[in-house]
Formats: structure tokens, C-alpha cells, sequence
């Protein structure tokens, strides 16, 4: 029982940490931070498991992350209210052309990543952009100017 209480822990602490670092950093890894993920991985099934290579050992530690995982989804959906702080929210970070600065700052982005994000895109100029927002998961979602163009009138008089 012992494993599925430290497995409890790592997983509220594993959260916790990724909530506190935002979604800039989990959207875009580099080679490096991919390595630190899987060191990661090993530092904490050491100290999740202690001394137990036990097969039992490892499917109780997941089978614990597994439900958490299962049970933090059933209370953000049965709870919507939950679901900012489970989950995080979308945030704008281009309405009408222009770059809201507070928004980038308190997301600790720059601009050579939003543009970086643009192109990526087809977006030559973030004046086109209606609306930019940076989804929960680190990635970005465009409106452009052109998504909002009203339907043509084809009805025939």
C-alpha cells in the first residue's frame, strides 16, 4: 500500500509542477528538455517504487496514476467550474491585429515565438489576426480576418 500512496503523491506533485510551468514550455520541448522528461521518468519511479523492481511494484504505481488521471477527467467534466484549475484555459494573445503584451508576458512568451507560431500557420502578419489564442496544451489556435467573411448572397431574386 505503501507504493500507491507515494504514487499519489509523485502524481499530485507531477500536476502540480506542470501546471506552474505553463503552456509555452509544453508545447514546444527541445532535444534537451526531451531528455530531462525521461530522466525524469526514472527519477520518479525510483522514488515512487523505493526498492521494489517488482512487477506488482510498477503496475500499482501506474494502475494509481492511471485512476488519478481517470478520476481528475471525471471531476473536470462533471464539474466544470474544476476544470481551469485541472486543466487550464485558453488565453488570447492577439484580438483584432494587435498583440496583448500582458497576456505574452504573464505567459512568458516573446514575440519570435508568436510569429515563429504565425508562419507555422501561413500568417504573414499578425495584423490579419482577428483573434490568437494559446490553448491550454501550449498550442496556438488563428482566426484570421478571411475565417470571418461572410457567406456570398446566392439566392436568386
Amino acid at each position: 500500500m505503501d507504493i500507491v500512496y507515494r504514487a499519489a503523491a509523485v502524481y499530485f506533485f507531477l500536476w502540480f509542477i506542470t501546471r506552474v510551468i505553463g503552456k509555452r514550455e509544453l508545447g514546444s520541448m527541445t532535444a534537451f528538455e526531451l531528455v530531462l522528461l525521461v530522466t525524469m521518468g526514472d527519477l520518479i519511479q525510483q522514488g515512487t517504487t523505493q526498492e521494489d523492481f517488482s512487477v506488482t511494484g510498477a503496475m500499482l504505481a501506474v494502475g494509481t496514476f492511471a485512476c488519478l488521471m481517470v478520476l481528475f477527467s471525471w471531476v473536470s467534466f462533471r464539474f466544470p467550474r474544476t476544470r481551469a484549475v485541472l486543466e487550464g484555459m485558453p488565453v488570447v494573445i492577439v484580438q483584432d491585429g494587435r498583440v496583448r503584451e500582458d497576456v505574452l508576458s504573464y505567459e512568458r512568451l516573446d514575440h519570435n515565438e508568436l510569429f515563429e507560431a504565425l508562419r507555422e500557420q501561413g500568417i504573414d502578419d499578425v495584423t490579419k489576426v482577428r483573434v490568437g489564442v494559446l490553448e491550454p496544451d501550449g498550442k496556438y489556435s488563428f482566426f484570421t480576418q478571411e475565417d470571418h467573411q461572410p457567406a456570398p448572397d446566392t439566392s436568386v431574386s
